[in-house]
């Protein structure tokens, strides 16, 4: 049996340890808002906080959970309140959206560690999570614009 915390909520698991995180997540505690991309820890779609670090939940097994503390989209702003989540909506950063929560998850993971990051810094930072509509300009507008700088 291990035990972790989601969004906050202690939680216990005693199935197959080898079992993505992602798929406990989306399918036990029916958090949708992780998205499954790639299967491969490629795409980033699949990107949560495990410790306060950005993951590709896809790749991880739940086994490796135990006291571990995971936040997701949908503990990050459930108001959409977020200043991700605003910046976002500001610079009409999605279009499909499927990336979405694991670009806004990576910016947050980006921002807690450098709350004013360069051009630079915000590439590489988000470099991991494809967009496939390429709004690769907006995003870094967006991240940005929460942390305070000009859009």
């Amino acid at each position: 049996m291990i035990t972790f915390t989601v969004n906050g909520e202690t939680r216990q698991f005693d199935g197959d340890g080898d079992m993505p995180l992602l798929w406990y997540l989306r399918d036990l505690l029916t958090l949708t808002g992780t998205k499954f991309g790639c299967g491969k820890g490629l795409c980033g779609a699949c990107t949560v906080h495990l410790n306060g670090q950005a993951i590709r939940s896809c790749s991880v097994p739940i086994g490796r959970m135990d006291g571990a503390e995971i936040t997701t989209i949908e503990a990050l702003g459930a108001g959409g309140d977020h200043p991700l989540q605003i910046a976002w909506a500001e610079q009409n950063v999605p279009q499909c959206g499927y990336c979405q929560s694991g670009q806004i998850m990576q910016a947050a993971a980006l921002l807690a560690e450098n709350p004013n990051p360069d051009d630079k810094q915000i590439d590489d930072a988000m470099s991991g999570v494809i967009c496939r509509c390429g709004t690769y300009q907006r995003i870094r507008a967006a991240i940005k614009s929460a942390a305070g700088g000009q859009s």
